[in-house]
C-alpha cells in the first residue's frame, strides 16, 4: 500500500483564476486548483475529508467546495457579517466562524446554528480545535486567549453568558496566530502577538509553560508533531526555531539571534503569514507578504522550493491529501445542509423548515417543564410590556427608543475599535521605528471619530494629541513588548 501523499495547500489575496492551490509537497507538481473567489487570514478549513471551506476576504460568506469537485463551488454559507477566520472540528461535526467580536458556532449535520459566543472585546483573529473536538481555542484584536470546553458550550443555558474554561490574558497587543499540539484536553498551545512574544500554555491547568521575547512581533506560530521545536514566523520575514526540549523549568526567555546560531529560516521579504510543519518533522513550509511560499529544510534551514503566487499569501498549510481529493469518483457521504444566519428559533421558520431533531445534553426533563428559551422569551415579553405602559407609553416610542440606542451602541463600538487600533498603531510603530528624544509621544494622527466624539477639530491649534493606550497597558512598558 502506497504512503499517503502529503500536499501544500495555499491561499493568496490577488487570485483572479482560482481561490486555492494544491500542490505535491516534495515533487511540487501541481494538482488541483479551486476556484471562485479571495480565502482570508486563517480562513481555509477542510471539512470531513469530504469540503474545503473558505472564508471569503472581507465577505459575509463562505465558499464550500467538493475535494475532486474543484470547478463547481457547491455552496455559499452565508453569514451574518465578514468571516475573520474559520476552523473545523477533526470529527466532522462543527463548523467555527470569527465575525467581528463573537463566535459562531454551527452543526454540521443540520445546518443549525447552535451557539453565538461574545466574549472578545475586538474583533477574533484565530480559531483552533484540538484534535479530539472536545475543545477550541479563540484568539483576538482584544489581546486576550480563550479555552473553550465544547461540552459545556452544547449545554450551556441561553439565558446566561458561558465563562470559558480558561482566559489567558498575559500578551499585551493583538494575538496573530496560535497552534493546538497532540493531547486533546491535555494538548499544549502556543500563542503570537505583535507583542513580540511566543506564549505556550497547557489547557488541562491553564498554566503558562514558557514565554519568548523577539526583536520583532510575531505573525505565525507553528510546532512539529513531537513538539521537539516551536517555528514563529516574524514581521521582518524571518522565521525563528526554538528548541522546546532544551529548556527545563525555564519559563522566560529571550530570542537572540545572534547567539541563537542556526535557529533562523532567511529568504522571506516581507511578514510571514503562515507556517506549517510536515508529519515526519523535516520539512517547513512558509507563506508570506512577498507572495511567495517557501519550502525549508529543517536541519540545514535551506529553502527547498520557492512558489510565487499573485499576491499575499492569506494561508499555506501541510496535509495529508484525503482519498477523496486525488480519486474522480468519490462523492461525500452526505450533501452539506442549508446553513442558518440565526440561532435555531431566533428567526422564524428556521425549526419547521428543518423538521429535525436537535440533541441538547443535559436537558433530560425538557418536556416537563419551559425550556430556558420559553423562560427568556417570557420575560423579555414582560419587561416590553411593563417599559411601553410606564416609561415609554407604546409601541411606537419603544421603537424609536430601541433604534436610538442601537445607534448609539455601533457609534460606542466604532469609537472603541478606533482607539483601539489608534494606540496599537502607536506602539507598534515604535517598535519598528524607535523614538527620538524630541518627538512627541502622540504624534500620530487619532481616528476622526474619536475627535467627532469630542466636538472639536483633528487639527487644534497648538500641542499634540494625547497618546491613547489600552486600559491594561502600563505607561512604563517597553514598547517591543515584555517577557513574563
Amino acid at each position: 500500500m502506497a504512503a499517503p501523499m502529503e500536499v501544500a495547500v495555499c491561499t493568496d489575496t490577488a487570485a483572479q483564476l482560482w481561490s486555492c492551490v494544491v500542490w505535491e509537497l516534495h515533487s511540487g507538481a501541481n494538482l488541483l486548483t479551486y476556484r471562485g473567489g479571495q480565502a482570508g487570514p486563517r480562513g481555509l478549513a477542510l471539512l470531513n475529508d469530504e469540503y474545503l471551506l473558505a472564508a471569503q476576504l472581507g465577505k459575509n460568506y463562505i465558499s464550500a467546495w467538493e475535494l475532486q469537485r474543484k470547478d463547481q463551488l457547491q455552496q455559499k454559507i452565508m453569514c451574518p457579517g465578514p468571516v475573520t477566520c474559520l476552523t473545523t472540528a477533526p470529527n466532522g461535526l462543527y463548523v467555527l466562524a470569527g465575525i467581528a467580536e463573537s463566535i459562531y458556532l454551527w452543526e454540521v449535520s443540520t445546518g443549525n446554528l447552535l451557539v453565538i459566543l461574545s466574549r472578545h472585546y475586538q474583533d477574533v483573529s484565530c480559531l483552533k480545535f484540538t484534535g479530539d473536538s472536545s475543545h477550541f481555542i479563540s484568539g483576538g484584536k482584544d489581546c486576550l486567549v480563550l479555552a473553550w470546553s465544547l461540552c459545556s458550550v452544547l449545554q450551556m443555558d441561553p439565558s446566561r453568558i458561558l465563562a470559558p474554561r480558561h482566559v489567558w490574558s498575559r500578551h499585551t497587543l493583538p494575538i496573530t496566530d496560535l497552534h493546538c499540539g497532540f493531547g486533546g484536553p491535555l494538548a499544549r498551545v502556543a500563542t503570537a502577538s505583535l507583542d513580540q512574544t511566543v506564549k505556550l500554555w497547557e489547557i488541562s491547568s491553564g498554566e503558562l509553560l514558557l514565554s519568548v521575547l523577539f526583536d520583532v512581533g510575531i505573525m505565525a506560530v507553528t510546532m512539529d508533531l513531537a513538539e521537539h521545536h516551536m517555528f514563529c514566523g516574524g514581521s521582518d520575514g524571518s522565521v525563528f526555531q526554538v528548541d522546546l526540549f532544551s529548556w527545563p523549568g525555564q519559563k522566560e526567555r529571550n530570542f537572540q539571534p545572534d547567539q541563537d546560531v542556526g535557529k533562523v529560516f532567511r529568504g522571506h521579504r516581507n511578514q510571514v503569514t503562515c507556517l506549517s510543519v510536515s508529519t515526519d518533522g523535516s520539512v517547513l513550509l512558509s507563506g508570506s507578504h512577498d507572495e511567495t511560499v517557501r519550502l525549508w529544510d529543517v536541519q540545514s534551514k535551506q529553502c527547498i522550493r520557492t512558489v510565487t503566487l499573485k499576491g499575499p499569501v492569506t494561508n499555506a498549510t501541510i496535509m495529508l491529501a484525503p482519498v477523496s481529493m486525488l480519486s474522480s469518483d468519490f462523492r461525500p457521504s452526505l450533501p452539506l445542509p442549508h446553513f442558518n444566519k440565526h440561532l435555531l428559533g431566533a428567526e422564524h421558520g428556521d425549526e419547521s423548515r428543518h423538521g429535525g431533531l436537535t440533541l441538547r445534553l443535559g436537558l433530560h426533563q425538557q418536556g416537563s417543564e419551559p425550556s430556558y428559551q420559553e423562560r427568556l422569551e417570557q420575560l423579555q415579553a414582560v419587561i416590553c410590556n411593563t417599559m411601553e405602559k410606564n416609561v415609554l407609553g407604546g409601541q411606537d416610542q419603544l421603537r424609536v427608543r430601541v433604534t436610538e440606542l442601537e445607534d448609539e451602541v455601533c457609534n460606542l463600538r466604532k469609537i472603541n475599535r478606533d482607539l483601539f487600533d489608534f494606540s496599537t498603531r502607536i506602539i507598534t510603530r515604535r517598535a519598528k521605528r524607535g523614538m527620538s528624544p524630541g518627538r512627541p509621544a502622540g504624534s500620530l494622527q487619532e481616528p476622526s471619530s474619536v475627535w467627532r466624539s469630542r466636538g472639536r477639530s483633528p487639527h487644534p491649534g497648538g500641542g499634540s494629541s494625547p497618546m491613547l493606550v489600552h486600559p491594561r497597558w502600563s505607561s512604563t512598558q517597553p514598547a517591543r513588548g515584555r517577557s513574563l
